[in-house]
């Protein structure tokens, strides 16, 4: 099995509820993306995919969430804008952006500072 990873970054602004009274105020963070990628075969290439088709893939799904009040994003349907449904909400997209290909996310790590992450794996 061979697995890749891809990192980005996006500035965004949440209110979560139901949490810690501090995180139920309007705050912001710098999150950085970390998406990986597996799969069993490697192409005629010698690679299992080109990373710039990886990057290019999770850069579209960055700049839906870039500088937004990420409460107010249809991906959340009321829910809380939490780094776990940031995780889940970006591993489903580029999921579906690999449709075809021989390769799968093996899971997604939202880090809402450089101390604090959750990762999402589907099954």
């Amino acid at each position: 099995m061979f697995e890749l990873k891809v990192t980005d970054h996006f500035a965004a602004a949440h209110q979560l509820r139901m949490v810690a009274e501090k995180c139920e105020n309007l705050h912001g963070h710098n999150w950085k993306v970390e998406a990986y990628f597996a799969g069993k075969q490697l192409n005629k290439a010698g690679v299992l995919v080109d990373f710039g088709q990886l990057k290019n893939h999770l850069s579209e799904i960055m700049n839906t969430l870039d500088h937004k009040y990420l409460n107010e994003l249809d991906f959340l349907a009321g829910g809380n804008p939490s780094s776990e449904n940031i995780a889940y909400y970006i591993a489903t997209k580029l999921q579906d952006c690999l449709k075809g290909e021989a390769i799968y996310v093996s899971r997604v790590a939202v880090w809402e500072s450089e101390n604090a992450c959750a990762t999402y794996m589907p099954e």
